[in-house]
């Protein structure tokens, strides 16, 4: 019989203050390297202080864009991150490239437990309590809750009835109409891709990263519902 860790002993990365404060996390995919810098001034000037590149398929064109970010906002308040990130190797390919934290859209405990030594903040996608679990005693810094759209506030809230202790980080299909609901159903912060970015226009990505951090502030005041 294997020995089931202890959630409390296991090394983790702590949530980093770029996503704990503002409770979003911007999430690109696909988006040309000479475009997203501007995108990445307009989420900081909009509120937004952590940037998710996805590593989609060819995973070069995805490793020039955080590089691109990395040059050009070393030193800044912007936190970039790569997400999509499927192994080990992509996720060492990433943070080579400039990358401080990364996302999967699965749980896997072996890429989760390499961050975990290597101190770098992980978010692993999960649906489910048992996977919810398993990503949280590999050492996850916080599980993705995903498809977020699928379970909902009330899904997320039935989740934190018996796994209260693991933060939760919604993600797929979250908005400015709908990320408080996550926020009040106890989210620590949501992850937002196509609403945010959208057609990559700096001004649009501006009024939308102000809206949405703005949803998740009036929804920490509010606080979270009785049950």
């Amino acid at each position: 019989m294997h020995a089931v860790s202890d959630p409390s002993t296991v090394e983790r990365a702590a949530i980093p203050e770029a996503i704990a404060s503002s409770g979003v996390i911007a999430i690109a995919r696909g988006v040309d390297a000479a475009r997203v810098s501007a995108i990445g001034l307009a989420l900081l000037r909009g509120g937004v202080s952590a940037f998710e590149l996805t590593l989609n398929e060819p995973e070069d064109g995805a490793l020039e864009a955080i590089r691109e970010v990395a040059t050009r906002f070393a030193g800044s308040d912007l936190l970039l991150g790569a997400g999509t990130v499927l192994s080990v190797a992509s996720a060492q390919r990433a943070v080579d490239a400039g990358a401080r934290f990364i996302v999967s859209p699965h749980t896997d405990p072996q890429l989760v437990a390499w961050t975990a030594k290597h101190g770098i903040p992980i978010f692993p996608g999960a649906f489910t309590t048992t996977e919810i679990l398993v990503a949280w005693q590999a050492g996850a810094t916080a599980v993705k809750l995903f498809p977020a759209s699928v379970a909902g506030p009330g899904g997320l809230r039935e989740i934190r009835g018996p796994l209260p202790n693991i933060p939760l980080i919604p993600t797929g299909g979250v908005s400015a109409e709908t990320a408080g609901g996550f926020i009040q159903a106890g989210a620590v912060a949501v992850g937002v891709g196509g609403w945010l970015i959208g057609n990559g226009e700096p001004g649009g990505v501006r009024e939308r990263a102000a809206a949405i951090v703005a949803a998740v502030e009036e929804a920490r005041t509010i606080g979270a519902p009785r049950r």
